[in-house]
């Protein structure tokens, strides 16, 4: 309602340089929101998938607690069964439906 009230008061020559800087402001206004809100996405896609990746770890270890007796003797490496269920979490699936529900609209050029 700003530019309302600028335009009121300004002379008719200098109107469309007052509503192109307005217009200009608004752009950059929303170029930093929606930088932001990819920003945001991305930290909250991260959480996503070490959410998951936790609940299949403990889903895994209530399941597999006698395996873990096994995996003490065996000496197995801890490590890479964790990475193996990470990647087996299926949190890029359920990643991949739930970004196009987050994503802002692109305007067809």
């Amino acid at each position: 309602d700003h530019i309302n009230q600028v335009l009121q008061n300004t002379p008719h020559l200098e109107k469309t340089r007052i509503i192109r800087a307005w217009i200009r402001t608004v752009i950059d206004r929303m170029e930093h929101y929606k930088a932001e809100h990819y920003r945001l996405l991305n930290e909250d896609m991260t959480q996503l998938e070490l959410a998951i990746w936790k609940a299949k770890l403990d889903e895994k270890e209530d399941d597999n607690s006698n395996q873990k007796v096994q995996a003490k003797k065996a000496k197995i490496d801890v490590e890479s069964a964790r990475k193996e269920r990470r990647i087996k979490s299926g949190a890029d699936i359920i990643i991949r439906n739930v970004v196009p529900f987050l994503q802002l609209f692109e305007e067809e050029e």
